[in-house]
């Protein structure tokens, strides 16, 4: 078996869980391969086996990799998404980070984490994507997100007006800061926090959510995913902001977008104890009751 492994930086309180993870892979007689500029950092500092190589590109993930792990939190996985792309690769979300909600994985489950995947024994999710198509180029080759899209206003600029359409059809003006479009997987990320609902992972609907709406009779609306939405802004000021994920580019007020369901989705493994509803209770601390 030969496993990817993607990873930003090696922080020095995680360089021991680091160590134990490539530990694990060697005694389960897992190959890996190591995004080289992490490798770069880890190689003189972490205790490697014989086998490791590295890879760059998406293009050098070919269909030796049965799985792709990530190490950090859940802005290294959707990094790591950029990466799989189309290939259907499964992606293990280990989380170093602080949340951790896409990287479900905890530390302390390295070494189950790595036996299931030894094993065979996980669980695989396949989470719904969101493309994105302009009249203008954007987002080079990775115009998808797995949490969302969004539209805003560029710093201290006053609000911005999104008239946004359904298949062609007039759905309303947001007079706003900006415009969150979520998939299921992204309504417990930035939308939430602009009130939006949650969505179960398979609901097939996608969320649009303004951000700091003028208007008090404004509020989320979720769609079926099979439906274009798009968009054209105006604006006092000559740029706006697009969002795919964690990546942002300043465009023209005069862009025109459209977004639809991407036409491959993504697939994240889970251990069979960490379901969609324990992450709410553990994460998000859903249904939790001082008074129980």
């Amino acid at each position: 078996m030969k496993i990817a492994v993607y990873s930003r930086v090696l922080e020095e309180e995680k360089r021991g869980d680091v160590q134990l993870f490539f530990d694990e892979l060697e005694k389960h007689n897992i190959k890996a391969v190591v995004f080289l500029p992490y490798l770069e950092q880890i190689k003189d500092r972490i205790r490697l086996p014989e086998s490791v190589t590295s890879f760059y590109l998406s293009e050098d993930l070919n269909n030796d990799i049965d799985h792709v792990v990530s190490l950090g939190g859940d802005g290294t996985l959707l990094d790591t998404v950029t990466l799989v792309k189309d290939k259907s690769i499964p992606i293990v979300g280990i989380n170093f980070g602080r949340l951790g909600f896409l990287a479900g994985i905890g530390q302390d489950q390295l070494k189950e984490a790595v036996k299931s995947i030894a094993n065979q024994t996980f669980i695989i999710d396949k989470r719904t994507l969101i493309h994105l198509d302009a009249n203008i180029s954007l987002f080079d080759h990775t115009p998808f997100a797995l949490n969302e899209f969004a539209i805003h206003k560029r710093d201290t600029d006053s609000m911005i007006k999104i008239h946004t359409y359904l298949n062609g059809e007039f759905l309303n003006t947001y007079w706003a800061d900006g415009v969150i479009v979520s998939t299921p997987t992204g309504s417990t990320g930035y939308s939430l926090s602009c009130n939006g609902p949650i969505l179960f992972p398979d609901s097939g609907s996608f969320v649009i959510t303004p951000v700091a709406p003028h208007h008090l009779n404004v509020r989320s609306l979720v769609v079926p995913d099979t439906h274009i939405i798009s968009f054209e802004v105006e604006s006092r000021s000559d740029e706006i902001i697009c969002t795919l994920d964690s990546r942002k580019e300043r465009v023209s007020k005069n862009v025109q977008i459209a977004l639809k369901k991407e036409n491959f989705s993504i697939n994240l493994l889970r251990l069979k104890e960490n379901s969609f509803f324990q992450s709410l209770h553990n994460k998000l601390t859903w249904g939790v009751d001082k008074r129980n």
